[in-house]
């Protein structure tokens, strides 16, 4: 996952020029481009907590995408110093991402995160989706043909929708701008009024060589649909990045169904962060 494409989107999705953020941030147009960019590092906690404020999402998430310490962590292992000592257990041991991954994986098989009471209908990326919503194994695509794969299966959940005039929205939003978050994932999104917010998955058999902030080609296009004012979206945006960085991508092409990859994602769905 690359955090400012990811970064780049939740403002784009906010309807924020990125002068507009600027401003509100009181920073330069430049430096905030530099960021998106991945120019430059990640902001600052007490920077990311005030952009966190203008997106509208929880800082404790921004700052586990940029990979920064949050308080949520500082106050849990005050709370709890053994913790602490686990932190520096993992340290000297010096884990690399994959053995990470293991342990991230027991934990979640030992003390799976229940659905958190104050996130919203509509904020996880589960709320959104169904196995008739995702496709598996697409050979020889572009991402025209991605994305009008996609628009014909939601069109399908939405009565009365034309596919050909909802894929030829998202070509245009993608022409605009990138979609791709990197970790083999992309998330294009559709703004239609009118509409509940809805989801489709189009799970690449060959890897789409594509324009990729990280270098890495598309292996899942994650397509998300629904009004612009809707206020789960960059939840779901941003746990969509979460999960690009920890396997998402190898971890749907490695799907035996729809209905195994749509059980993966809604094991992986509820943020385990106070989403208040």
């Amino acid at each position: 996952m690359h955090f400012g494409a990811t970064l780049r989107l939740l403002r784009i999705d906010s309807g924020l020029s990125l002068r507009d953020l600027a401003r509100r941030l009181r920073v330069s147009s430049a430096y905030l481009s530099r960021v998106e960019k991945g120019l430059d590092a990640a902001p600052t906690p007490a920077r990311l907590a005030d952009v966190a404020k203008e997106l509208e999402v929880p800082a404790t998430l921004l700052m586990d995408l940029a990979q920064r310490i949050s308080p949520l962590v500082v106050d849990y292992v005050e709370r709890v110093p053994d913790a602490g000592s686990l932190f520096l257990e993992i340290a000297h041991r010096n884990l690399n991402a994959a053995q990470l991954a293991e342990v991230r994986a027991m934990l979640d098989e030992r003390f799976p995160v229940a659905r958190p009471a104050g996130l919203p209908r509509g904020a996880a990326l589960a709320d959104l989706l169904a196995p008739e919503r995702i496709v598996l194994g697409l050979s020889g695509a572009s991402m025209e043909d991605v994305l009008d794969l996609a628009a014909g299966r939601l069109a399908e959940s939405l009565p009365g929708t034309d596919a050909v005039s909802l894929a030829r929205l998202l070509r245009a939003s993608e022409a605009e701008v990138s979609s791709a978050i990197g970790g083999g994932i992309a998330v294009p999104c559709g703004y239609v009024s009118g509409v509940g917010a809805l989801a489709a998955v189009v799970v690449l058999n060959e890897a789409l060589h594509y324009d990729t902030p990280d270098g890495q080609p598309l292996r899942a296009v994650m397509v998300l649909l629904g009004p612009r004012d809707d206020p789960g979206r960059r939840l779901v945006l941003a746990r969509i990045a979460g999960l690009a960085a920890r396997g998402m991508a190898e971890a749907l092409a490695g799907a035996q169904s729809a209905e195994e990859a749509y059980r993966w994602i809604t094991h992986q769905s509820y943020l385990p962060l106070d989403v208040r």
